[in-house]
């Protein structure tokens, strides 16, 4: 039984599994693997931005050199997308499967992707955006819930904003975001009405993703109840997220000194500022910031990132092909 959907038929894929283009992650190695275990691997711009380590030209060079020719796509943060749009040129040029984007205003973008032969996948917190995502001519939407790692909205789980979403936007397929990291999650999502799943912080605890050893290491050992949502490390890497969106981190020294207290960080930032960041270098992990999703109870070791594609679809159909003998 392979699990065949809405999201396999239009992704050309044979699991329903797309990898999360997660930052400093979701490089070309890991998108590449997912891709050839027969999910679709995308690689993670982020904010475009090289002073963060990622994202800009150099990096996504680099990053598609490393994917081959894997069928990849290849995903940015809207908002901050939009401050250097070349970025988008510079990727439709590598004529990518898909383009993700997220936490922001779309419809600028659409076009052109469309026009280049990319799909448009965009990734939403509510219904209301979801709505707006299908004007702007979304191929495929993810519906992002609050247990997702790094950055979202805080408002809306994934079991109760899937449906809602799915109901929403018709024929449009719809991907489930969220503590997600086993086959038990994608069947649930099939039956919420999702086509299929974005896994992001499982795919971080594989060899080919990028990231520390430090860092891998921490998310085999902690578990969901060790995160929060915070913005924190927004302040102190002073990026200006629109109102409303945190991010979901594995809590250390640093949030448990700062985190509800933005506004006295601003105030030390200059103090502060250096000494964090030559933490996030060095891999302190007391300091720097390790985003990671509620999901975490489903990591216990680090796996290539074939066999986690592999085992996810297998468990699923296995769930669902024995779903009535289970009811019985």
């Amino acid at each position: 039984m392979t699990i065949a959907t809405a999201a396999t038929r239009l992704l050309g894929i044979t699991h329903p599994i797309v990898l999360a283009p997660m930052g400093g992650v979701a490089g070309g190695k890991l998108a590449a693997a997912v891709t050839e275990a027969g999910g679709l691997g995308i690689i993670g711009g982020g904010y475009g931005d090289p002073r963060l380590g990622y994202g800009g030209t150099e990096f996504m060079d680099r990053e598609f050199r490393a994917a081959g020719n894997a069928r990849v796509g290849v995903g940015y943060i809207t908002w901050s997308l939009a401050k250097a749009p070349h970025l988008l040129d510079e990727a439709l040029a590598r004529k990518p499967v898909a383009v993700f984007l997220s936490f922001g205003d779309e419809m600028p973008f659409a076009s052109k992707i469309k026009d280049a032969g990319s799909l448009l996948i965009c990734q939403v917190q509510d219904v209301e955006g979801a709505r707006r995502a299908v004007d702007a001519g979304a191929d495929m939407i993810v519906a992002q819930g609050s247990e997702a790692g790094g950055h979202g909205k805080e408002r809306r789980s994934v079991m109760a904003l899937v449906p809602a979403v799915v109901d929403a936007v018709g024929s449009v397929p719809v991907l489930a975001a969220g503590g997600i990291g086993d086959g038990r999650g994608l069947a649930a999502a099939l039956m919420l009405g999702a086509a299929g799943v974005l896994v992001g912080t499982r795919f971080w605890a594989t060899p080919e993703a990028l990231g520390s050893d430090a860092a891998k290491s921490l998310l085999t050992r902690a578990v969901g109840d060790d995160t929060l949502r915070t913005r924190v490390f927004d302040t102190v890497r002073e990026i200006d997220w629109p109102d409303g969106y945190s991010g979901r981190a594995i809590a250390n020294a640093f949030t448990a000194r700062w985190h509800g207290k933005d506004a006295d960080l601003a105030r030390q930032l200059g103090e502060v500022r250096d000494v964090w960041w030559t933490a996030q270098r060095s891999q302190d992990l007391s300091q720097a910031v390790v985003f990671a999703g509620e999901g975490l109870d489903l990591i216990r070791d680090i796996q290539p990132a074939g066999d986690i594609v592999r085992r996810i679809a297998g468990d699923a159909e296995h769930l669902l092909r024995n779903a009535g003998s289970a009811l019985a």
